[in-house]
């Protein structure tokens, strides 16, 4: 699985409240939370992000209240993939199981810039930087993990694996 996408580049302590404010918790659109996605830390970036984007940040990404919404908006925004120095413990958990993809790679971020376009192979953890010409290494998923990413995440995972045992 190979993703390829422009950078957004954030700081630490992105939370929860910054990628999808509460006043829209409400909506349940992935469509609807996707144009409100990050808009209190940077405006226009729901008009800005293309499909396959990726979003880099540094530290304690999806820290704050546990919403799913979270993971949810930025995967319904395009964004293919997000990888950060580390991640708040239940954002990690959500984002794997919506299948939104999400790397460790301290080396990464550091050598990435807002912009960059980078090239994610999750088979491997392989990280491109294909305008610095540079290459990193995260950690790369265990194959249930990967499963889970090709389904879309744990409802299709499950869905598929019951389908399997139908007569």
């Amino acid at each position: 699985m190979t993703l390829r996408g422009h950078v957004h580049k954030y700081g630490a302590n992105v939370d929860t409240d910054a990628i999808i404010p509460a006043r829209y918790l409400n909506m349940t659109d992935p469509a609807e939370l996707a144009k409100h996605c990050m808009e209190d830390i940077d405006e226009g970036f729901a008009e800005r992000v293309r499909p396959g984007d990726v979003i880099v940040a540094t530290t304690n990404f999806g820290c704050g209240s546990s919403r799913e919404h979270a993971p949810l908006c930025i995967k319904a925004a395009g964004v293919s993939c997000v990888i950060a120095k580390s991640f708040a413990r239940i954002f990690y958990r959500n984002a794997i199981n919506i299948g939104l993809p999400i790397l460790e790679c301290d080396d990464a971020v550091d050598g990435t810039d807002a912009g960059d376009g980078l090239e994610v192979e999750l088979e491997s953890g392989v990280i491109r930087n294909l305008t610095k010409g540079s290459t990193f290494r995260a950690k790369p998923y265990p194959d249930f993990m990967l499963e889970l990413m090709r389904a879309g995440g744990l409802v299709e995972y499950t869905r598929r694996r019951l389908a399997e045992r139908k007569p």
